[in-house]
């Protein structure tokens, strides 16, 4: 977990300010008894448009005065939400950034097996494009 994010009401619903929760996709907080308490407190529901999200390092941005309610979030939570608030041009390349991520999670397994398997270590470099130290790192581990 991380530090907590905000969870917020707003009066004015079409104000740009934070996330709706239900953006982000499924939030295991949504559930807990403390957040269906406040939202029952404050005569809400998960679903309402003036239900807003915040990360950690935006809190000083929840309006003064609103109902709010700290709420832990998973890592992967929180960066569905901080990719939901970035600008669209910067979401696409963080979108390919995480592409890349899970595209390259399992490299060195990957170069061990083929190596394992007896492709050549020049082979493996011509074919992935990673760096011929690289595979050399993966073939002594």
């Amino acid at each position: 977990m991380t530090d907590d994010a905000y969870l917020f009401l707003l009066d004015d619903a079409s104000a740009q300010l934070g996330v709706v929760p239900a953006a982000v996709g499924e939030l295991a907080c949504m559930e807990t008894p403390a957040v269906r308490a406040w939202l029952d407190a404050q005569g809400s529901s998960p679903t309402s448009p003036h239900l807003r999200l915040l990360p950690p390092e935006e809190r000083a941005a929840v309006p003064e005065g609103a109902e709010r309610l700290p709420v832990p979030l998973s890592e992967e939570e929180l960066n569905r939400l901080r990719h939901q608030m970035a600008p669209e041009p910067l979401a696409r390349v963080e979108e390919e950034l995480l592409a890349y991520r899970d595209c390259a999670d399992g490299r060195d397994g990957l170069i061990g097996r083929a190596l394992a398997a007896g492709v050549a270590p020049h082979r493996i470099v011509e074919l992935t494009g990673v760096d011929p130290a690289a595979v050399n790192a993966a073939a002594s581990s």
